[in-house]
């Protein structure tokens, strides 16, 4: 008698059999492909063959964790963070989310399994190229559904799924330290190809980041943490985005994420010209989805406050996995546009008048 595994180790053991146990309805066959890079997570395309007639759909994706122990390992963290948010937090939110089918996590996140819906033919954003200003419209008001209908909730300040809860003195004084050995890794080995002006945006930016951790505490939600073009998905007619890859769970200031985002999504001449309107559609979904006391303008403060979000998620990412030449040459396009922004915005000198 064949024996099932309760969480699938690899590909192989994502079997008819397996699939049958977790969706509830007979399936005689499953094929088995796979899809993306797989730099911190495997994830797989599964065409199933059903014994008889279902609403199920009939193609599924099925993530685990990476099939590198070592990887697997180092980020177990953020698997737990992702089953965290499917198990208990995405039914309470308002953001366009695939539909989650089955979602189990054993041995502190060394096993994990997510059995989603199949998506295609949406699109994953390209991060190289950018994005459209529509489609930042459209990335905005899918993220003012995360922030806004748990503004502000007590219950995100004792939430243990977050890969960096909201830090007090002490945690913020180590991520500052962090942050500067992050930067001086990435410029040790992607310097040579930055302007001197990004360079000394870095630097003085994460030396920052302890005290910028620290600041707006009142105002507070779950972030997702990285949220970039990579980590959305438009469909053909870019009239609909759906957000995937919850890993980086953090919580903190909600502006940090439409920061990070068109900071590093939109081409800087665009954002330029683009980001007031953008932080209009947000600051209007905020309150469509409850969201009271917290105007436009302080919006807009939020958000170029927000800015060092790319700096720090960006060198803490390239300085802990290992470097493909996609991922150096997205590294150097996120960071110019956002030390950019972080210049025209006039973000540290921001932060240096709140910090006192």
């Amino acid at each position: 008698m064949t024996t099932i595994a309760a969480i699938p180790a690899g590909p192989d053991e994502v079997t008819h059999e397996w699939l049958t146990s977790v969706l509830g309805v007979e399936v005689t066959a499953a094929d088995v492909s796979g899809v993306g890079t797989g730099q911190t997570g495997a994830t797989y395309r599964v065409a199933l063959t059903y014994a008889g007639p279902t609403e199920l759909p009939y193609t599924l994706i099925v993530k685990l964790p990476s099939q590198d122990a070592a990887v697997r390992e180092r980020v177990a963290l953020g698997y737990k963070s992702e089953h965290a948010f499917y198990t208990d937090v995405a039914h309470t939110l308002a953001m366009p989310l695939p539909q989650c089918y089955h979602c189990e996590i054993d041995r502190d996140g060394a096993d994990f399994v997510l059995v989603l819906a199949d998506l295609a033919p949406a699109e994953q954003g390209d991060q190289l190229a950018g994005c459209t200003v529509e489609e930042a419209h459209l990335a905005a008001r899918a993220l003012a559904g995360l922030h806004g209908p748990r503004w502000c909730d007590p219950d995100w300040l004792t939430f243990t799924g977050a890969t960096m809860p909201r830090p007090d003195v002490d945690f913020a004084r180590g991520l500052g330290d962090l942050a500067v050995m992050a930067v001086d890794t990435t410029l040790g080995k992607l310097g040579d190809r930055m302007a001197a002006q990004d360079r000394d945006t870095l630097v003085e930016t994460a030396a920052l980041i302890g005290r910028w951790l620290l600041l707006e505490r009142d105002r507070f939600s779950l972030l997702h943490g990285d949220y970039r073009l990579d980590n959305l998905l438009f469909d053909p007619d870019r009239t609909q985005v759906t957000v995937v890859d919850w890993q980086t769970l953090t919580v903190g200031l909600p502006a940090r994420d439409l920061a990070y985002f068109l900071g590093t999504s939109l081409l800087p001449e665009v954002r330029a010209e683009a980001e007031g309107s953008v932080v209009d559609t947000y600051h209007r979904e905020l309150v469509r989805h409850g969201v009271a006391d917290y105007d436009r303008d302080a919006c807009w403060r939020d958000y170029r406050l927000g800015m060092p979000q790319i700096p720090l998620i960006t060198t803490f990412g390239f300085a802990f996995s290992a470097a493909t030449e996609r991922g150096d040459g997205m590294v150097l396009a996120m960071l110019e546009r956002g030390c950019r922004a972080i210049r025209e915005l006039g973000t540290l000198d921001l932060i240096s008048e709140l910090a006192g």
